[in-house]
């Protein structure tokens, strides 16, 4: 399916409001042709002096106003029936406008929940791949190509189409001669068309990408401005910008000549239509062929039919531009998930948390293995410390509970159920997380508590939070549990967002618990104290947990040792140690902190 029909498929909700401004429309362009009739009437009927060609003009006037009516009178008469119709065009135009607007801006909010709806959906391996600024850029802005593409295409196809028609009729009637020389340029037109527009559309794509990889600065360098400051980098992410901005305005450059090279290319023929307009109109007028006035209307007419042909132009060149930024929504929303749920899964219900890895295999793509036949069976309220070198999978083996990934081989059940057959939303919501680095909102901290159960009542996250020993400090806040944690939780130390992600998973109160590194982000003191609150959390719950502190395994049921994506050993502590194997290897390397 094409873009343009693409787009249109987001207006039909709104094919009544769309019809009502066509209709609009359609008394714009019917009051427009009078326009240059009552001028017409004033230099035939009144100004000119009586002939033959005359004849016709005056007797219509006297009919309408009598022949001893005052020609100051009918003048004007005349010139207000021109503000009537102007004002009725106006009145028209505008309710047409505001129609299509509406029509426009509706379509805009639906395409712009469908884009971003859809990239919720995507699996993560999606966005490992891609800049999330890229997204948001598409977001934002490419969105808002659907309502050009509609708002300054479509319709204005319609109404000028319309225009030429109903113009190239009357104009036939006035002086046939004459209007086929005046469109003798015409073929010329549409091919300067046809080579701009190409033009216009590879430019405008670069545009966007130039305008997408300028926001990507922006966000990394402001994300970052800790580190720039300690590093002292300001000059170097100023001077990167710098470079990015100068790309876009070379860009925009470039697409800026392209439409003025296009616009004085048209211009040109046009005016070259109206010259030999003019001259051959003016040899009728002197051979008695045409009057003054009927030439005057004349040229009225070809204004009205190279305004139309001059809109299409742009209208064109505009849809080209439009359809880059549409083309990069579309690209999003054609993307499957990779990870998505099967035709017949159904809801797993509540489950006990038994989970299990059967000859599974995972890689990002065929030369990224990451996970060779990984086996692990782990019992309802069993905890297992996952262990390994940086880059031995520890984070990618826990990413396939929850199903953020599918493995490339094998299979992963909970409760003895493949996680392919059930859906991704009943799985999750028996999966409580608390990563390395909480990810917190930019709301209060009560909203961030019941991220994960919205329903919840203050009551129960007060309770979670106590439980989560994060109470005390949440209450010393100037606004309680109505304060805001600012971006990314910037408000909070540490230690206090992961306990803001504690008390969240406690107020879930799911049977399976994912810990990702939790506390390598912490001093002693502080894991000490994060360890006890994870130990009340645990209780109960089946615990998987990436760590690289031995001090921290060594509390759980069983350690697994990863090496290169394989299991390698797996015990507790102490056998692992006197074994003598990876593990006390690691250990006596001092690979790990204990």
């Amino acid at each position: 399916m094409s873009i343009y029909r693409r787009t249109l498929a987001y207006y039909r909700p709104f094919l009544g409001e769309t019809l009502l401004a066509l209709g609009f429309g359609l008394v714009v362009t019917g009051l427009n042709l009078l326009k240059p009739w009552p001028f017409k009437y004033i230099v035939d009927g009144i100004l000119s002096p009586a002939t033959a060609g005359t004849e016709a003009t005056r007797a219509q006037l006297e009919q309408w106003f009598g022949s001893a009516a005052d020609p100051a009178n009918m003048i004007l008469l005349l010139c207000l029936a021109l503000v009537v119709i102007t004002v009725l065009a106006g009145l028209a135009n505008l309710g047409s406008s505001y129609l299509l607007i509406n029509a426009g801006l509706k379509s805009l909010v639906r395409i712009r929940t469908e884009l971003y709806a859809h990239l919720q959906r995507l699996s993560p391996k999606f966005h490992d791949t891609r800049r999330s600024s890229d997204s948001s850029f598409r977001v934002a802005y490419d969105t808002q190509s659907i309502q050009t593409i509609y708002n300054r295409g479509f319709t204005n196809i319609f109404s000028s189409g319309i225009m030429l028609v109903a113009t190239f009729v009357i104009m036939i009637r006035l002086d046939a001669k004459l209007t086929f020389l005046s469109l003798a340029v015409v073929p010329l037109i549409v091919l300067a068309i046809y080579y701009f527009a190409k033009k216009i559309r590879s430019q405008s794509t670069a545009i966007q990408e130039r305008e997408s990889a300028l926001l990507a600065t922006v966000q990394e360098g402001l994300a970052s401005v800790r580190m720039v400051h300690a590093f002292g980098q300001e000059d170097r992410e100023v001077g990167q910008f710098h470079r990015r901005a100068h790309e876009s305005l070379l860009a925009n450059l470039r697409l800026t000549f392209t439409n003025v090279t296009s616009a004085l290319v048209v211009g040109t023929l046009m005016a070259a239509g109206t010259a030999v307009l003019y001259y051959v109109g003016s040899l009728h007028v002197l051979e008695g062929k045409l009057t003054l006035g009927d030439l005057l209307v004349f040229g009225s007419y070809l204004l009205m039919l190279y305004a139309p042909l001059e809109q299409l132009t742009y209208t064109a060149w505009a849809m080209e531009g439009a359809a880059a930024g549409a083309r990069r929504c579309f690209d999003i929303l054609d993307r499957e998930d990779d990870v998505r749920d099967a035709p017949d899964a159904t809801p797993i219900g509540a489950v006990q948390g038994d989970v299990t890895m059967r000859s599974v295999d995972f890689g990002y793509d065929e030369r990224r293995q990451i996970l060779h036949d990984v086996n692990l069976r782990v019992v309802h309220g069993e905890s297992v410390a996952i262990v390994g070198g940086t880059g031995a999978g520890k984070s990618t083996f826990l990413s396939l509970v929850p199903r953020f990934y599918d493995p490339t081989r094998g299979d992963v059940l909970v409760d003895n159920r493949n996680l392919k057959d059930v859906t991704k939303k009943s799985l999750r919501g028996n999966i409580s997380m608390v990563l390395q680095d909480t990810l917190l909102f930019s709301t209060t901290v009560r909203e961030n508590i019941a991220y994960g159960r919205p329903e919840a009542t203050e009551d129960e996250i007060i309770e979670a939070a106590q439980r989560a020993q994060a109470y005390d400090f949440i209450t010393r806040m100037p606004d309680g549990f109505s304060s805001q944690v600012g971006e990314r939780g910037g408000h909070l130390s540490v230690g206090q967002r992961q306990r803001i992600g504690i008390a969240r998973a406690f107020l879930k109160n799911a049977p399976i618990l994912l810990l990702d590194e939790p506390t390598s982000a912490l001093d002693a003191t502080t894991e000490e104290a994060i360890m006890s609150v994870i130990g009340e959390l645990m209780k109960g719950r089946t615990t998987l947990m990436v760590t690289h502190r031995l001090n921290t395994a060594h509390r759980f049921d069983r350690i697994v040792v990863l090496e290169n994506g394989h299991i390698v050993e797996e015990g507790t502590g102490p056998d692992l140690l006197a074994r003598g194997g990876a593990y006390a290897k690691m250990f006596t390397a001092g690979h790990y902190e204990s």
